[in-house]
């Protein structure tokens, strides 16, 4: 067993990968004896990440919070937590908080065999947002 004691601070999400306010806190960090990083991710209202894929696939497990999630040429979905999505190797996607609602999520991927985790893309845009279902309440 090992224990690693918290020395990480909170960090901004870089505005290359994310539109709006974002923090990220480091869960896991791929090394010699793993392949898998981690993040506790939080959104502020309306915060998403930009479109991006995994070489190995990505999960997000939501924790708090209301959140959007779309894969390339499919449905903005609405996320809450104890949901958990699996974006399958290289599917181009995006996930944030909803346009009235904080949402954290843990994100999980693998290292490839160089260490890459994720390519970026470009931005969701407003427009692409905007289409995303309504939320209210306990619905969708």
């Amino acid at each position: 067993m090992q224990i690693t004691r918290n020395s990480l601070d909170t960090m901004p999400g870089p505005g290359d990968w994310f539109t709006g306010a974002v923090y990220v806190d480091t869960v896991a960090a791929p090394s010699e004896g793993s392949r898998l990083g981690a993040a506790s991710v939080h959104f502020t209202p309306g915060a998403r990440t930009a479109w991006h894929t995994h070489p190995h696939g990505q999960t997000i497990s939501v924790t708090e919070g209301v959140g959007l999630c779309q894969r390339e040429g499919g449905q903005i979905e609405v996320i809450r937590p104890g949901d958990r999505v699996f974006f399958e190797p290289d599917e181009n996607h995006w996930h944030g908080a909803a346009p009235t609602r904080f949402m954290t999520h843990i994100a999980m991927q693998q290292a490839d065999d160089k260490g890459n985790v994720v390519t970026w893309g470009d931005h969701v845009t407003d427009e692409q947002y905007g289409h995303a279902p309504s939320i209210k309440g306990g619905e969708n």
